[in-house]
């Protein structure tokens, strides 16, 4: 114990930002390869550009009610088409630049430009065209209706961008800098090592969520990428932090009994930890070997050891609790070892070489596994590993850096791949993850079915809640019958405070906890 209380004891000594009453210092656990919301899906890209940049509605804390932003108001066509959105009228970017309804007509078209390569356009819709009336008027059409439009415009990657900018700064946008709206500017980034941000003092349009509409009460924003457990930990425990949304999981019952710390979780959150597989790949191609993986582990099991209680064993793609789940999903997924090995046998992997492992035609059933290599990552897919191996099956793992994770996963070359991905309706995940539309990215598995298209589609155009709910739901029978991904938790988030920084509330959006800070004091 003494020992560890020594490595914390250094730890936070090194990891200790130059701190200041007028300073708020964050400690984050993963970096982004950049900051252009428009160019990735990469989560720790979201909670910064929500800080920097604002989108035309934000979520309300229930996770699930727009309420205005750089809009003020809006109306809809009875044919689901057509949005009409009235902008604010005293609004600007860190540059100073006035904000007008350009801005919100550059941002959509550049964003669904194919050169721009969003992987998320489609929270966008089907953009048919996007008009400016006049300078505080857009008129937002579909080619078709849109039926989580709304909640949509809230994630970070419809945010508003400063043409000026992306344009001045080139390929190096998102890297040197980005401009917003929001409530912080962009100061620096040291990849892998901090970010800073500074008060936007012009900033008085908050979301009416926040009892501040702005300016933030603090002048500078220091974030710093600590990727060690031990370290936040004893950052956080120490009160060099002010905040955090990485603590470590398994120490949260300790934080919440912390004399210097303010435990808040995030409610409602939706965040699936779950192994995706490529089903072009040889060792994918069968569904019974996905199957076999698929009920082989044991997850109450893992969720124990690896977060000590702070998460539930995931058996369905959806929460239970989620918009549009699909209670026939339930028992699709059984932890059954017996049956494991009968279809593993069945699907012809009935040899085993020295050490046990199952193999075919001299090949052994030995997938090629990426994990990002922060947090719980690597726990949870050791005790995957063990798991398997009594079945026959060895997980072949490469841990990767968090800003280099994202470019590897758009090779073919793996089998598996891990990631935890936050969401906020069954609609969300079908049309992201499951369309063939999405082929390579982020449609990994190289999934392409008409029936689920199709049942991705219904959900998608629905003008009523009961059609949606049913394209969503068939959706996710297709899709866990064919046992595309293996569910392994459902994840908390909290957002982790020193007790001296008062006024805050922890938001489930896309992730973060942290979502702009307004009514932070100190």
């Amino acid at each position: 114990m003494r020992a560890l209380l020594t490595t914390m004891t250094l730890a936070a000594a090194a990891a200790a930002p130059l701190a200041s009453a007028q300073t708020l210092t964050m400690a984050k656990a993963l970096d982004s390869p950049h900051y252009d919301a428009q160019r990735t899906t990469w989560s720790p890209t979201s909670d910064v550009t929500h800080m920097i940049q604002d989108t035309l509605v934000a979520l309300d804390w229930d996770g699930k009610t727009p309420v205005p932003l750089l809009a003020k108001s809006w109306t809809v066509s009875p044919d689901g088409k057509l949005y009409t959105f009235k902008l604010r009228d005293d609004v600007q970017f860190c540059s100073g630049k006035k904000f007008t309804a350009a801005d919100v007509v550059y941002s959509f078209n550049r964003q669904k430009d194919p050169a721009t390569r969003a992987p998320y356009a489609w929270r966008a819709g089907k953009i048919k065209e996007l008009r400016a009336p006049d300078p505080y008027t857009v008129e937002y059409e579909l080619s078709e209706p849109y039926s989580e439009l709304l909640v949509q415009l809230a994630m970070y990657n419809n945010a508003i961008q400063n043409k000026d900018s992306v344009e001045a700064l080139g390929k190096d946008y998102g890297i040197k800098g980005i401009d917003g709206t929001g409530p912080w500017c962009w100061v620096s980034w040291t990849p892998r090592t901090e970010l800073v941000l500074k008060r936007h003092d012009a900033y008085k349009w908050g979301p009416s969520m926040y009892k501040n509409p702005g300016p933030v009460k603090f002048e500078k924003l220091v974030i710093k990428i600590i990727p060690e457990e031990s370290s936040r930990l004893a950052a956080m425990m120490s009160g060099n932090f002010d905040l955090t949304q990485h603590f470590p999981t398994q120490f949260i019952a300790q934080a919440k009994k912390s004399p210097v710390l303010n435990v808040v979780e995030a409610k409602p959150n939706f965040a699936l930890n779950y192994y995706g597989m490529k089903t072009t790949r040889p060792l994918m191609s069968d569904k019974r070997v996905r199957e076999a993986m698929n009920i082989a582990i044991n997850r109450a099991e893992i969720v124990q050891a690896v977060t000590f209680g702070e998460a539930e064993p995931a058996y369905t793609y959806i929460h239970p609790d989620a918009l549009d789940f699909a209670p026939s999903t339930k028992g699709i997924i059984k932890e059954d070892v017996a049956r494991a090995n009968r279809l593993l046998d069945e699907a012809g992997w009935t040899k085993r070489d020295k050490d046990g492992i199952r193999m075919k035609d001299g090949v052994r059933l030995a997938p090629i596994v990426y994990i990002p290599q922060v947090t719980v990552f690597p726990l949870i897919a050791q005790a995957i590993q063990g798991q398997l191996r009594k079945v026959g099956i060895d997980w072949q793992i490469t841990a990767l850096d968090s800003t280099i994770m994202p470019a590897r996963l758009t090779s073919q070359d793996f089998d598996l791949w891990t990631v935890t991905v936050p969401y906020l309706s069954a609609g969300e995940l079908m049309n992201f993850y499951f369309d063939s539309s999405q082929m390579p990215v982020p449609n990994r598995m190289n999934w392409k079915d008409a029936a689920t298209d199709e049942a991705i589609r219904l959900g998608r155009t629905a003008l009523t809640e009961a059609d949606r709910a049913k394209g969503n739901q068939r959706a996710q029978e297709i899709v866990m019958g064919e046992h595309l991904w293996i569910p392994v938790m459902n994840g908390r988030m909290y957002l982790v405070t020193n007790k001296k920084l008062k006024g805050t509330r922890a938001h489930a959006l896309f992730g973060y906890s942290w979502y702009k800070g307004l009514d932070a004091y100190r």
